[in-house]
């Protein structure tokens, strides 16, 4: 039977010390959620002079900062022209801009703060598993390169190369992406953050907040913390602590396998330049690998438990087809964790209230856009203008019907997983017919 574990633990370096709240405390800026954004927003309160605390319900790394994948796909889903046209000229611009340098402003900073989190910068190859998919990708590719993104297509024969799997006929390489340790960046951050100045407890849900004249008193197990301002970045694990935040978004699951490590003969065919791949279906395929020549592969799930609904077959059935010369190769251990995704794919930064303020909905680009918005968060916190923003600052908007979207979750990716194998099937049935 195969372990579920997730592999992070096994390999991250060690946690920071972090006690339980106890008692009442005072700050400046609260922060709730100590995953990357949280964490990447106290680092710059911290280093601005901030009295900052940030706590968590459970330990550093719990959630999605520490379950991911921990792929740095730098480039969202629409267009340039589609965000202008979304959020007008001005904003649009910023928020392209900022994408275009996400990559590196994380990579600046793990070598800025020494962060160990087994960083490597080699690449995104972004492939498509239908010619409909590759008509998408050429359009991406059109848009954002005359963006000055460095993107560059690889042909059958480079795809097939580049990834060592003969699944696909057609990718973009997208030279800024790469990978980390999830679990290793957000330790690394929670640890840059104290040493910064802030403070940090764990173990320490937030199960209550109310006016305390101009400040905001929040309630926990063991006290409670007055602050000025309240940052909420709990993402796909957002509770109702705030009304009709937890509607915002909805908890899609990634699941994932670590194999044994490969051998030198596996590595020279499996992903040979040690870059990482995400491909086109619904229920996306990923790969990587971690620095002991592990290969992380991953789909979309269920929910929480991997073997829900057909999971671990997914998985299994996706590695082979990626990697049919993997086929018999010992898993390790599997591992599940929450994406949150809003309607649009695209995050939200929230100000329902005055001094409070909330940045989440990632829909599978947090590795880069966490930081993005964390340092747009403090920006915002230490005085800075909405429209110096690279995020539109808006009210909170429940989904339509949230609550039955919710329920049909489980079933999402099962139904996805169908769909993919049947546009495979017609893809290659029609190919037949045109040859």
């Amino acid at each position: 039977m195969i372990k579920q574990e997730v592999h992070w633990d096994r390999t991250a370096p060690p946690a920071p010390e972090c006690g339980v709240l106890e008692g009442g405390d005072n700050a400046d800026v609260l922060v709730v959620g100590a995953g990357l954004t949280g964490l990447r927003t106290a680092i710059s309160l911290a280093e601005a002079g901030t009295d900052t605390i940030v706590i968590d319900a459970q330990k550093i790394g719990f959630g999605s900062s520490g379950r991911s994948g921990g792929q740095c796909n730098p480039i969202w889903r629409a267009t340039p022209d589609e965000l202008r046209k979304k959020y007008g000229v001005g904003q649009g611009d910023r928020l392209i801009q900022t994408t275009l340098t996400a990559a590196d402003d994380l990579f600046d900073d793990i070598r800025r703060y020494g962060i160990d989190c087994e960083a490597e910068q080699n690449g995104w190859i972004q492939a498509a598993h239908t010619r409909n998919a590759k008509r998408g990708l050429e359009r991406l590719h059109k848009a954002w390169s005359a963006e000055g993104a460095e993107i560059s297509v690889l042909s059958k024969e480079q795809t097939q190369k580049g990834v060592g799997s003969g699944a696909y006929g057609f990718a973009l390489h997208h030279a800024k992406g790469g990978f980390v340790q999830p679990l290793g960046l957000t330790r690394g951050f929670a640890k840059t953050a104290q040493a910064a100045g802030a403070r940090l407890f764990e173990r320490t849900p937030a199960i209550g907040i109310e006016r305390n004249g101009k400040s905001w008193r929040v309630k926990t197990p063991g006290g409670e913390i007055t602050a000025d301002t309240v940052i909420l970045t709990t993402n796909a694990y957002t509770d109702d602590l705030w009304p009709k935040m937890r509607q915002t978004l909805l908890p899609m699951y990634s699941i994932a396998l670590a194999t044994a490590p490969l051998s030198a003969e596996q590595q020279a065919s499996v992903l040979p330049g040690r870059k990482t791949i995400a491909d086109t279906r619904l229920a996306i395929y990923f790969a990587r690998y971690d620095a002991d020549n592990r290969l992380i592969f991953g789909c979309v799930g269920s929910n929480d438990n991997v073997g829900t609904l057909g999971g671990h077959g997914r998985l299994k059935r996706g590695l082979k087809t990626v990697f049919p010369q993997l086929d018999g190769i010992e898993i390790e251990c599997t591992w599940a964790g929450r994406i949150g995704v809003t309607q649009d794919m695209m995050p939200r930064m929230h100000q329902p209230a005055p001094g409070v303020i909330a940045g989440l909905g990632f829909s599978g680009r947090g590795i880069a856009m966490t930081s993005v918005m964390g340092r747009s968060l403090a920006r915002k916190v230490l005085g800075g203008s909405n429209n110096d923003l690279p995020f539109p600052v808006t009210s909170v908007t429940p989904i339509p019907f949230h609550s039955l979207s919710r329920l049909a979750v489980p079933l999402m990716a099962p139904a996805m997983s169908a769909k993919d194998e049947a546009s495979v099937i017609w893809d290659r049935a029609t190919r037949s017919g045109q040859s």
